[in-house]
């Protein structure tokens, strides 16, 4: 894969319909062992429920679904949701940020977080947070991007095979 993914924003009806290329891509993740809540029996028709939720959440909760394609395929996704609290107008969360395992190392992690800035800006959201279990490809990811390390929490969840994972928690502030 030697071209710069093409990243963009799904509207809801989008990531509606593109609810089972979004469901490959989270089949894929877990398949490859991702701790991103789901255990080693997801089905693929469950993985495209996620996401078909996900984009009616996103009618409603105004959350953005981001997507990186390669040759015109769906090969990474991001969430980035509105925190809907009255004293936390400025935070959002970033979420489900996954890559499939044969788009991996070509940028598109990279690419997704950054259009993740762009949107929070867009939202007028300046604080960001998220959470990627400890010491995998994740956490490498957001500390070569600027995301503050805020900790860690053992045993948080399990991968998909039962095995129990770390998390560690980050944040990034899009102003000063």
């Amino acid at each position: 894969m030697d071209s710069a993914p093409i990243i963009r924003t799904l509207s809801p009806d989008e990531a509606l319909a593109a609810a089972g290329a979004l469901g490959a891509v989270l089949f894929d993740c877990v398949a490859g062992g991702a701790s991103v809540s789901f255990m080693a029996d997801l089905t693929c028709e469950r993985a495209e429920g996620f996401w078909r939720d996900a984009a009616i959440a996103a009618r409603s909760d105004g959350r953005a679904i981001i997507i990186a394609e390669l040759a015109g395929e769906i090969v990474g996704v991001v969430q980035l949701v509105p925190v809907a609290i009255d004293n936390q107008p400025h935070r959002a969360e970033v979420a489900k940020m996954l890559v499939r395992r044969g788009a991996r190392r070509a940028g598109v992690g990279a690419a997704l977080m950054a259009a993740v800035e762009v949107e929070a800006r867009r939202m007028g959201r300046w604080l960001l947070t998220l959470d990627t279990v400890t010491g995998e490809a994740g956490e490498r990811l957001y500390r070569r991007m600027g995301w503050t390390h805020a900790g860690d929490i053992p045993d948080y969840a399990l991968f998909p095979d039962g095995r129990l994972c770390g998390t560690s928690l980050f944040y990034k502030r899009l102003r000063a």
